[in-house]
Order: structure tokens, then C-alpha cells, then sequence
């Protein structure tokens, strides 16, 4: 009979590191509403027992954590994930948190607003703007059906009203005629020839990855076909590669000439979104 700090002592010999590894047994235990802290040295629940150490040897192959939980947090929202899509890195939080600021800002006295979110993935960036921002009408696109499934899941679980689209990147915005006040998005922007750690290469999906040779070819699509479905006034928000910012303000130059373009830096002071107000 082991406790959970024995697990911990243990499995430590498995996978070296301690964190992660503390991490992943807490948020094991809180699924059986078990306080680790203050159960470390009581016996092991066996249900978390058994999935902590089945876990523990996957991280050893390096599969994601979120993977082998089948759910991460985003914007403080539970969301579900598995292998059609990428998981939700912290540094689109703050992608989310300049749109909702922007909103605030230029839309305070509107009571609708188109949105919609292009390459949606899990829906994390079109989950969280809906719940925080109830005057959005949101759309969601992506080219991957099982991508949009994961996605409707949590739309339903976090009880909010999103339009799923499937199709590649504009082209079901334009197909339906809609027309947008803001479109967002957090496309594949990696080089293909780009070194990536095994937990990523080997575990997320690469379609959701890669951006060509120069890892710019989505924001080319949606530069090049912005104008079917922008309204005349309005603002496009993209994620970025923290050394893109040339060459993405450059090119949006190209297609949105009298546009204001900026780029904003995330906390740790690189520059990782792209705004463009029409």
C-alpha cells in the first residue's frame, strides 16, 4: 500500500521531473475530489494509483500531460483535448485578453459584433471570447472535421453559442457571406524545416503546426482574401512567431495599405500578435 507522496518518490525514478510529475497527480486527485496536499500521506486512492502510473510512463515517451489528462485549461475555461488538435499554450491568453481590451475600447457601444476565429482547433480562443464578451456573435472555422467535433464539445460543455464552420481557412466565411467586424486567428506559423521538441512533433497534429517554408503561408491566404468577408471598419488579430514581425508587417502592408498595423508584445516582452485596424 503506497501514499501518494510514495508515488511521487517512487515514479520519480520513471520520470524526472518533479513538477510536472506533482502536477499531474494533483490534477489526477482533484478528479476525485482528493486534496493532495492534504491527503499526501494518506493511501493511494487505487483508481489514481493505476491511471498516475500508466500516465507517468507515457510522459516518459514524451506525450503531453494534457494529452494523457484529455483536458487543459484555457482563459480559466476546462477544455478537452486529444490528438486532432493542438493544446492551448498560455501566450494566446493573451491574444484574448488584447481582442477583449480592443472590444472594450472601440465597441463599447455596440450591442453586436461579428467574430469569427479561423483555424479554431479546440475552440479555445472562440470559447473564451464568448464567455467573456456575451455580444459576440462567433464564428469558428477549420479545414479538420474532427478538430470542429473537439471543438463543439467544449462550445457545449462551457455553454456557449458558437457557429461551426468546416473548411479551409476563409473559404467557408466567404461561402456563407458573412461579414465579419473582427477576425482572429492563430494559424500554423512554424518554418517546416524548424527543430521542434519530440512532445510536439511526434504528439500534436502538424497540420495545425506548419506555415510552409517560411511559416507565413496561412497569413498570406487570409491577407489575400480578407477583403470578401471584412466589413469596411474593423480589426484582423493573428498570433505570431516571435521573430515574424517584420516580414508579417510588411507583408500585411502589402494587402492593407491605408490599415493601421501593429504589433504587440506578450509578457515576456516578444513580439507575438499582429493587429490590423482597418
Amino acid at each position: 500500500m503506497r501514499t501518494y507522496n510514495d508515488l511521487l518518490i517512487e515514479y520519480k525514478k520513471v520520470f524526472n521531473e518533479k513538477e510536472t510529475l506533482r502536477a499531474f497527480l494533483f490534477e489526477l486527485c482533484n478528479e476525485y475530489n482528493i486534496n493532495l496536499y492534504l491527503k499526501k500521506d494518506n493511501i493511494a486512492d487505487e483508481r489514481v494509483e493505476k491511471r498516475f502510473i500508466e500516465g507517468v510512463h507515457r510522459l516518459a515517451n514524451n506525450e503531453p500531460m494534457n494529452y494523457i489528462l484529455g483536458y487543459s485549461y484555457f482563459y480559466g475555461y476546462k477544455l478537452k483535448v486529444n490528438k486532432d488538435v493542438l493544446i492551448p499554450r498560455y501566450e494566446t491568453e493573451e491574444l484574448v485578453g488584447n481582442i477583449l481590451s480592443y472590444v472594450d475600447e472601440y465597441y463599447k457601444n455596440d450591442t453586436h459584433i461579428v467574430l469569427a476565429d479561423i483555424g479554431t482547433g479546440s475552440g479555445a480562443i472562440a470559447i473564451a471570447l464568448k464567455k467573456e464578451e456575451d455580444k459576440l456573435d462567433v464564428y469558428a472555422s477549420d479545414i479538420s472535421k474532427e478538430a470542429i467535433e473537439v471543438a463543439k464539445t467544449n462550445a457545449k460543455e462551457n455553454n456557449v453559442d458558437i457557429k461551426f464552420l468546416i473548411g479551409s481557412m476563409l473559404d467557408p466565411i466567404i461561402e456563407n457571406n458573412i461579414k465579419l467586424d473582427i477576425l482572429v486567428s492563430n494559424p500554423p506559423y512554424i518554418k517546416e524545416d524548424e527543430v521542434l521538441e519530440k512532445s510536439v512533433k511526434d504528439y500534436e497534429p502538424n497540420i495545425a503546426l506548419f506555415g510552409g517554408d517560411d511559416g507565413l503561408k496561412f497569413y498570406r491566404i487570409i491577407f489575400e482574401n480578407a477583403s470578401k468577408v471584412m466589413k469596411d471598419k474593423g480589426f484582423l488579430f493573428f498570433e505570431i512567431g516571435y521573430d515574424q514581425k517584420e516580414h508579417l508587417s510588411s507583408l500585411a502592408r502589402q494587402y492593407f495599405k491605408d490599415a493601421d498595423i501593429s504589433v504587440l508584445k506578450d509578457i515576456n516582452k516578444k513580439d507575438r500578435m499582429l493587429v490590423i485596424k482597418l
